[in-house]
């Protein structure tokens, strides 16, 4: 199938890893600087405590926790098989992440695939998110692909919402 496309663009978490995150924890140190503006922050997942910071303008301060957590779990990250296909891509391909940049990398590396891809798109990247379709957008043109010719392949609803906003194919895994 990817045969068909000029680039492949892959989401990471849940894609081609599962990093190795204990959520509930990493919400821990963020709940409080929540807390102390006001905020509601009794989300269980650090990543649902995400959108409350941004709303409140505290992203800033949330942010190198969540980074922190994600970059120690893709350390210990979990190989998917769809890696292999990245890693024996002979087209573009990319990776538009919700996870930092610095955790995508972590993660190639750690299984041994480094240089699979030079284009890696994650949260801090951009200023959207996804499903915005800026950060695949963005993936889409530093590979020098259009979206007509691009597939984004991903594992969840949110990815299937920035495929179809940014005009791309997309395969759910």
């Amino acid at each position: 199938m990817t045969d068909d496309y000029d680039a492949v663009v892959y989401d990471l978490d849940g894609t081609l890893v599962r990093l190795a995150v204990d959520w509930a924890a990493a919400a821990e140190p963020i709940k409080p600087i929540l807390r102390e503006h006001g905020a509601d922050a009794d989300a269980d997942d650090a990543l649902d405590l995400l959108p409350v910071a941004e709303s409140m303008g505290l992203a800033e301060e949330v942010e190198p926790h969540l980074a922190a957590a994600e970059r120690a779990g893709a350390r210990d990250s979990e190989r998917l098989p769809l890696l292999d296909e990245l890693a024996a891509a002979d087209g573009p391909v990319g990776i538009c992440s919700l996870n930092c940049e610095a955790a995508c990398r972590l993660a190639l590396d750690a299984h041994g695939v480094p240089n699979a891809t030079d284009v890696i798109v994650g949260r801090d990247s951009v200023p959207e998110r996804k499903p915005h379709p800026q950060p695949l957008l963005t993936a889409m043109q530093k590979l020098g692909a259009t979206p007509e010719r691009t597939l984004f392949v991903g594992d969840s609803d949110s990815d299937a919402e920035t495929a179809r906003r940014a005009g791309t194919a997309f395969r759910r895994v």
